[in-house]
């Protein structure tokens, strides 16, 4: 089925300058950042000796989980079953789904999965889900390979003390049609902790819990292979470190406003690009020294505020939402806002619940819009 990015923009592809062309509010990507920031990432944990298995939850694409593969990813990880299934109808492999999957519906869908796609793993944390697990991959004639999450404090997933992992691991390991591969750890509030001092401070202290961990695992010859966890936020403190064996950064191919004011690296500059970006326009221009655009609370996430302004608006103008479709701009006092009909181009906010809202990338090389991309796990959330 042709997407409505197609049949409204596919005569586009192609022409030089198409991309002022684009009906708006649309989701771009540019693709030389893009390319990029996938480069930066799998230099920077190839000269670490890192694994790298990035997030798709970021992306929901498998022509960008393609382009990391190519750059040296193992596979990529997915948040939900829906997600990997549908990379895997793409033909993506090495998939690692990082939350549980529990429900007798959901288990059947990810045996069937496992059957399809060379490299699948899942999260266990739970002792009833590891012999669930067990019984439907036994059943199968399977074995499903298991990563069992470690809680690091938040109390979202994961088993929530050291002597509770090792039980764990130990029941994984007695059951015939599951795969002890390693165990995950992944410490979602500090990636956004803006002060690198504090974020170094706070997952170094998080890794000594870890490493308490992996001793008493080790101690009864349990070692796990796979130590898999880290974010675009905490990567270079998490390789210093060096206790994870792979990364799972997500942000990074994209960026975002909420972490574009992170110092990732401890330089005070910025490490990757804003390749992810929204083209507005100004459908509005009554009010002196403020305009609205066509972006509003439907074209974004908002949890993190209005969006910051890329381009097309003279410097310190600031936004704030005015309803589902629009969002106000406005100049500096004494300054000009935009004319009508100007293109205007937002940070988002938060990248990943701003791509579920969108079918489509449009793939810009500078102006030129040069291809179309599916969301391809669009809305598979289940």
């Amino acid at each position: 089925m042709t997407s409505e990015a197609q049949k409204l923009h596919g005569h586009l592809i192609g022409q030089q300058g198409s991309r002022l062309s684009l009906n708006t509010p649309a989701l771009v990507l540019d693709l030389e950042m893009l390319d990029r920031n996938i480069a930066e990432m799998a230099s920077f944990a190839k000269a670490h000796g890192m694994k790298l298995r990035p997030h798709s939850k970021t992306h929901k694409s498998a022509d960008i989980a393609r382009r990391q593969v190519a750059a040296g990813a193992l596979g990529v990880c997915c948040a939900k079953l829906g997600e990997a299934e549908a990379l895997g109808e793409e033909g993506i492999e090495g998939l690692h789904i990082t939350s549980p999957v529990v429900t007798p519906q959901a288990i059947a869908r990810l045996i069937d999965l496992n059957a399809k796609v060379k490299g699948l793993m899942v999260v266990v944390d739970h002792p009833a889900n590891v012999a669930a697990l067990a019984t439907a991959a036994g059943k199968a004639g399977q074995v499903l390979t298991v990563i069992v999450d470690i809680d690091p404090g938040m109390h979202r997933t994961g088993v929530a003390t050291p002597d509770g992992v090792v039980e764990l691991v130990q029941l994984v390991t007695k059951q015939k049609s599951l795969k002890y591969a390693g165990v995950q750890f992944y410490c979602g509030r500090h990636q956004h902790i803006v002060d690198f001092a504090q974020r170094k401070a706070e997952i170094e202290e998080r890794t000594e819990y870890l490493k308490g961990i992996l001793a008493k695992l080790d101690a009864v010859g349990l070692k796990p292979g796979i130590i898999t966890g880290s974010g675009t936020g905490t990567h270079l403190i998490d390789a210093k470190l060096g206790v994870f064996t792979e990364l799972q950064v997500g942000s990074y191919v994209f960026m975002d406003h909420d972490y574009a004011v992170c110092d990732l690296r401890g330089l005070d500059k910025p490490t990757f690009e804003q390749a992810l970006q929204i083209d507005a326009r100004v459908v509005s221009a009554n009010t002196a020294g403020m305009v609205t655009v066509d972006a509003g609370l439907k074209a974004m996430a908002t949890e993190k505020g209005p969006p910051m302004i890329l381009k097309g608006a003279v410097e310190g103008s600031t936004t704030r939402f005015m309803g589902d479709e629009h969002l106000a701009v406005v100049a500096p006092e004494g300054k000009a806002a935009p004319a009508l009909g100007e293109q205007v181009i937002l940070v988002p906010p938060h990248c990943d619940p701003t791509v579920n809202m969108y079918e489509s990338y449009h793939v810009v090389k500078g102006d030129t819009l040069v291809e179309i991309w599916p969301v391809t796990g669009r809305g598979r959330s289940r």
